[in-house]
């Protein structure tokens, strides 16, 4: 399994009229947590896509809210691919405050288009490389 945490406080910019973390703001989260998450293993989405020429778009996103982020608060995302990718990217968030709180859950699957050919393709051998060690 791959795991990865990412710290992020939110802003004032991203809040509503009640201080709470705007609902639309989580898919953003999500996003920095998977970003963050290829970090570690080496490759960058910007890398797929300008040497590998692989973009990988969104085909689902799940969000699950239990209770609020609020402004100023800490937040760690939690981002996980508990299955080797092998047609699409399958993966799980988890939001936290500071008191360790569970605020938020959210599932997100991607999947792969050779931007040459703008054609639908499973786990490209490049990121499977760099995959396999964690399975």
């Amino acid at each position: 399994m791959l795991k990865g945490t990412h710290p992020l406080r939110v802003r004032y910019a991203d809040t509503d009229k009640m201080g709470y973390l705007y609902y639309g703001h989580y898919a953003k989260l999500y996003e920095i947590g998977r970003a963050e998450l290829l970090r570690t293993t080496g490759i960058s989405y910007q890398e797929c896509e300008d040497e590998f020429h692989v973009m990988m778009p969104v085909l689902s996103m799940e969000c699950r809210y239990k209770l609020p982020a609020k402004y100023d608060h800490l937040l760690t995302i939690h981002t996980e691919l508990r299955e080797l990718p092998k047609r699409m990217l399958h993966f799980h968030h988890e939001i936290y405050n500071e008191e360790e709180q569970l605020l938020n859950t959210g599932e997100v699957k991607l999947f792969y288009v050779d931007m040459k050919n703008n054609k639908n393709i499973s786990c490209p051998p490049f990121l499977l490389d760099k995959f396999k060690p964690f399975f």
